[in-house]
């Protein structure tokens, strides 16, 4: 089965930097606008906020992968975002997962069956993913977190 019509895959694989991004750390006011950004004076800064330290927990076992596809967008993933993986975590019933099947990543949702390993997708309008013994399946790693550009 060709996924890479059908399914959420991936388009770019990327590593953290080894030495933070110059400028990454910005102020993080502890003033909670509720519509607009008034100009929050010194003294509401809370602290200075790297967006690694949001996104990135194991930087040794993180990569990052930009997403092509509407098959999870019920999961709050939609084309063009760029996902967090962590293939430290642990790969457990629920979590969603980047896998390579064969040999074309894609991104799901884990799920056992009696059957076995099942793809899932958080779109109706996609059938699962059932992977048989035949299937050639590595998962690559779970998704800890997204960046979403507007």
């Amino acid at each position: 089965m060709d996924y890479m019509e059908t399914e959420v895959t991936v388009t770019e694989v990327a590593r953290p930097s080894g030495v933070p991004i110059q400028n990454t750390a910005l102020p993080l006011y502890s003033s909670r606008p509720a519509a607009g950004f008034p100009a929050p004076g010194d003294d509401q800064v809370e602290r200075i906020l790297d967006i690694n330290d949001l996104v990135v927990q194991n930087p040794a076992s993180t990569f990052f992968v930009r997403v092509e596809g509407d098959s999870m967008i019920g999961a709050g993933i939609f084309s063009n975002d760029v996902l967090v993986i962590d293939r430290s975590k642990d790969t457990k019933e629920g979590v969603i997962v980047v896998a390579a099947v064969n040999g074309e990543m894609v991104v799901k949702r884990l799920a056992q069956t009696h059957a076995g390993m099942v793809l899932v997708s958080e779109n109706e309008d996609y059938e699962p993913i059932v992977v048989g013994e035949d299937e050639d399946c590595m998962v690559w790693g779970v998704v800890v977190g997204s960046v979403r550009t507007f």
